[in-house]
């Protein structure tokens, strides 16, 4: 992966540190901790604190995201997402084997090993799952009661023993903190040593800031776990720590999506599932029937005439499933030299050829971006769009002009239940409109990518044990709702069609674009 090799001086240096203190106690006291000096009455039971929580909107909170913002107590399945999406599946595997062993050791020793076997060197300007992968994961398993506290206040500091570059991503974006303290990852020729340091200057600057807040007359709290040491220098600063014992954490429950104060709207990587060990090992004994199901749906799919594919996919456990309105329209207007756009929301890279089964003929598609690999496998008709308006409608005019076409005005994928904006583009080229909504089922890959290898998209998601398609076809647009005949502008009628798919599979319309999704999750335009 590198240019120059890491010297072996890094390993070295992590053993000797592990055989210092692998099985040193790691269960001191809270109340013997260096806050020794503060009476008990500084702690208090985090229940006291829920009847507070309309008093704090001016208050500042400093709380402890693993002890008390997540609800799970276990860090190996954050680990695992590092492995698998940012290092390989070796990497997870060899983590996989040690988990045993490693679960015997303290939690800073279990700590210290985790992360230099997940972290050991990844280039560090190529490590992005913390902003594109982690919000999901994170989100997923927060704590609602918790997270009310936490937004309550006017200003929050997160505690991590996790890696900064894990957690960063999600705590400002999403719970908007103003500081987040944690752990560094040392760096050696840009790559990622797999050994930790405490970030001093961080966390002086946030120390200076809660004593200048005591100096003003304010009263910072704190929110922290029974049973984790309080030891972090940042607790001293608070008046009061309100503490969670771990039978009360267990009756918490998830934070709802509806609750969620910002929405999420985009996340990467292709593991759909949590990888806690159990499921990781699930995963890792699937993998050889999954490549092997892939094989048979693809063949199904590209050697057979469509009608036979349908027997063999779903023999396979690929389901697609398809409706359409009473009065159907015809798939080819026999009056006109013109064939019908179909117009249909992203969710895979597959989205053309579900549609394609579903009507039981080829029906070409354009697309943004498809892979050498994946043209040479498809069994329909594609072509690339070059980005220039004036280009990309004289070739989709061409195109309908000699039969049905399939576009998705969106740009990207998405896969949370919103809908992208549509590109206007398709509005122009003809009244013949019929919008499709697509709905697509997974449970172990995601068949999608912003950052990875967009040429095993369709591995990923014909891996997946029980992956399913549903296509709803919709009313061909009245005339009255297109531009030739209804006069309407091209904005309009991709916003109608927009709003029409977005009822039929109950997803919410909003104005992001590929621009948009690209620039959170990959950093760049999404000019691949």
């Amino acid at each position: 992966m590198a240019s120059r090799m890491i010297p072996l001086t890094a390993l070295s240096s992590f053993l000797s540190k592990l055989l210092h203190d692998a099985f040193r106690s790691s269960s001191t006291s809270q109340w013997k901790s260096s806050n020794s000096y503060v009476t008990q009455s500084k702690y208090q039971r985090f229940s006291s604190l829920i009847h507070k929580k309309n008093d704090l909107s001016k208050q500042t909170l400093v709380f402890d995201l693993e002890g008390v913002l997540l609800k799970s107590f276990r860090l190996f399945p954050y680990f695992m997402l590092v492995a698998l999406e940012a290092s390989g599946l070796f990497r997870a595997f060899i983590l996989l084997l040690l988990y045993p062993f490693i679960s015997l050791l303290n939690k800073e020793s279990r700590l210290n090993i985790m992360v230099f076997l997940c972290f050991f060197g990844i280039r560090k300007d190529k490590f992005r799952i913390g902003t594109s992968v982690f919000p999901k994961w994170l989100y997923e398993d927060t704590a609602s009661e918790s997270y009310d506290i936490v937004m309550s206040c006017g200003r929050k500091i997160g505690v991590c023993c996790l890696p900064r570059v894990m957690v960063e991503g999600f705590l400002t974006d999403y719970i908007g903190v103003d500081a987040v303290v944690g752990k560094e990852l040392k760096v050696l020729w840009g790559f990622y040593v797999g050994l930790m340091e405490d970030n001093k200057k961080a966390s002086e600057v946030v120390s200076e800031l809660l004593v200048d807040e005591q100096k003003l007359g304010a009263s910072p709290i704190g929110m922290a776990c029974f049973n984790k040491s309080l030891d972090h220098q940042l607790f001293k600063h608070c008046k009061e720590v309100y503490l969670v014992a771990k039978s009360e954490k267990r009756k918490w429950q998830i934070l709802p999506k509806e609750k969620r104060s910002k929405p999420l709207y985009f996340h990467d990587g292709r593991i759909a599932f949590r990888p806690t060990p159990l499921n990781t090992l699930v995963m890792f004994m699937w993998l050889p029937i999954g490549i092997s199901l892939f094989f048979i749906r693809v063949s199904g799919g590209t050697l057979l005439p469509f009608k036979l594919s349908h027997v063999v996919l779903s023999f396979s456990g690929n389901k697609i499933t398809y409706t359409k309105p009473e009065n159907s329209t015809p798939s080819i207007n026999n009056d006109k030299q013109a064939g019908l756009l179909y117009v249909c929301n992203h969710r895979t890279l597959l989205d053309p050829v579900a549609i394609s089964l579903a009507l039981c003929k080829p029906v070409a598609a354009v697309t943004y971006s498809l892979s050498r690999v994946n043209e040479l496998i498809s069994p329909i008709k594609t072509v690339r769009l070059t980005r220039d308006r004036e280009i990309d409608g004289k070739m989709m005019a061409k195109m309908l002009s000699q039969g049905d076409l399939v576009v998705c005005p969106e740009g990207t994928t998405c896969r949370e239940p919103y809908l992208l904006r549509f590109s206007p583009l398709f509005a122009e080229l003809s009244d013949d409109i019929v919008p499709v909504a697509v709905e697509v089922e997974i449970s172990m890959f995601y068949g999608s990518t912003a950052g990875g290898m967009k040429c095993l998209d369709p591995i990923f998601h014909f891996a997946n044990p029980h992956p399913s398609y549903s296509i709803k076809f919709l009313e061909k647009l009245d005339s009255s709702q297109t531009c030739n005949a209804g006069k309407k502008s091209k904005f309009e009628v991709a916003n109608y069609v927009q709003q029409e798919i977005g009822k039929a599979v109950g997803y919410e319309c909003t104005s992001f674009t590929r621009k948009d999704k690209y620039k959170i999750l990959a950093g760049n335009d999404g000019l691949v």
